[in-house]
């Protein structure tokens, strides 16, 4: 009975299990309004026009501070030409653990803090990295959860900050 009455609640939930994916490549990326570490606002849609990196991570995520140097890499290479990165760590006390790396590592690009509803509009986060390329439309060009490959993901890069916007 205990098995039966297991499999009907797992059976229930797979709808639920189902939306949590990730986002869909092509579509809009969720908007969001966010503040960074100096109390500056960070609105998603006022980077329409930008190629933007957006990397969901963590403090205590091994994979986002492998990945963390090369976006700052990216950032300065490439923000002249239309890139932008933001970072949104899901760090469960927030700026307390935040600030600190923050301080340590020296981002040059905008962070805010997460929350569980920005994670589920974008598909629940898999794992952590999770980082997303969005066009200069706002789309969804790329998703990848887990580390990335640094030469294909800057290739990826330069291929978006080549096309112009959609008239």
């Amino acid at each position: 009975m205990l098995l039966r009455t297991a499999a009907v609640a797992l059976v229930a939930m797979c709808p639920l299990l189902a939306s949590q994916t990730s986002p869909q490549l092509g579509q809009p990326a969720p908007d969001f309004a966010l503040t960074d570490s100096a109390g500056s606002p960070v609105k998603l849609s006022a980077y329409k026009g930008k190629v933007v990196l957006l990397d969901f991570w963590a403090t205590w995520c091994g994979g986002c501070k492998v990945e963390i140097p090369w976006y700052v890499e990216f950032q300065n290479k490439y923000r002249h030409d239309g890139l932008t990165a933001i970072g949104v760590s899901m760090d469960d006390d927030g700026w307390k653990s935040v600030k600190p790396f923050l301080e340590e590592h020296k981002l040059n690009y905008p962070v805010v803090i997460g929350n569980q509803d920005l994670a589920s509009r974008y598909g629940g986060l898999p794992s952590l990295p999770m980082t997303l390329l969005i066009d200069r439309d706002g789309k969804i060009a790329e998703s990848h959860a887990g580390m990335v490959d640094k030469d294909a993901f800057e290739k990826k890069i330069k291929t978006l900050l080549q096309k112009s916007p959609a008239k």
